[in-house]
């Protein structure tokens, strides 16, 4: 294969309770069945609340079976829970092996690799680093195999959580060490990949569009396909807007298309919230 096009979704935070994050969903689903790459990968928050409403993780694998092209997922904090960081409170609600369990059983594999058109792709969970479940030491484990692997090949990452913000060292704060993979397992990531031809770090997360690049290697934050978070309730850092991102990877090549899916509205947390406090 000398060429191969992947479309990154993330935080589609699918339940069958928020109309507008189904819809944004459909017009993405749309653009997808227009445009048939070879791979579809989620990075995370795929369901709206996995480790209290499983449910949610049944309905959002539902929609994404309707996609037509194939499918690979990785975790999120709403799918399985978050992970604690060396500051801050703790998460809530945090990580558990079961979450962990019942999103590979409903939704697929956590963490993956493969190879295409000359290069190296990996999925890591990124909410079970800094976790001390016995998963967390397992996929390190695993990771040290797959990167002894890859002889050379540019490597692509794809995780949920961004590594860092702008340098690897980044302090940690108590409001922002959630966004971010945290210490010190993002020291041992780090150290990981630095013996390997690492090309691209993908994520989402933080629903904003990013783009930059860090000595060699190009971060690409991917909006959120559902909602976005006003600026009085999050910093702005970069581009507040839903949508979705294309990739065309060729041996030693890559191209990066930042696109918004005809119809995608962008849906403002407020009324996520409005619509979780009708429940109650």
């Amino acid at each position: 294969m000398s060429e191969f096009r992947l479309t990154q979704i993330s935080d589609t935070h699918l339940g069958r309770r928020f109309p507008g994050l189904i819809a944004n969903f459909q017009r993405v689903s749309e653009h997808i069945d227009a445009n048939r790459p070879d791979l579809v990968v989620n990075t995370g928050d795929v369901s709206f609340d996995g480790p209290t409403g499983r449910d949610d993780v049944v309905f959002a694998k539902y929609l994404h079976d309707a996609l037509p092209v194939a499918c690979r997922y990785l975790p999120g904090n709403h799918d399985i829970g978050d992970n604690p960081t060396m500051i801050g409170p703790a998460p809530k609600p945090p990580v558990s092996e079961a979450q962990r369990r019942q999103f590979c059983d409903i939704i697929g594999e956590d963490h993956w690799a493969f190879e295409a058109a000359g290069w190296r792709f990996i999925g890591l969970n990124s909410l079970v680093m800094n976790s001390g479940l016995a998963f967390e030491a397992e996929q390190f484990d695993w990771l040290a195999r797959e990167l002894a692997r890859t002889t050379g090949k540019p490597v692509a990452l794809f995780l949920h959580k961004p590594v860092f913000l702008n340098l690897p060292d980044d302090a940690e704060t108590a409001e922002t060490a959630i966004r971010y993979v945290p210490q010190p397992a993002r020291a041992r990531l780090i150290e990981m990949f630095a013996h390997v031809d690492l090309r691209l770090i993908a994520s989402g997360h933080v629903h904003q569009r990013r783009d930059f690049t860090y000595r060699h290697t190009r971060h690409v934050w991917a909006p959120s396909t559902g909602f976005v978070i006003n600026d009085a309730r999050q910093d702005r850092i970069a581009i507040k807007e839903v949508g979705l991102v294309e990739y065309r990877f060729q041996p030693d090549s890559l191209e990066v298309r930042h696109v918004r899916a005809a119809g995608q509205i962008d849906v403002d947390i407020e009324e996520i919230l409005a619509q979780m406090g009708s429940e109650h």
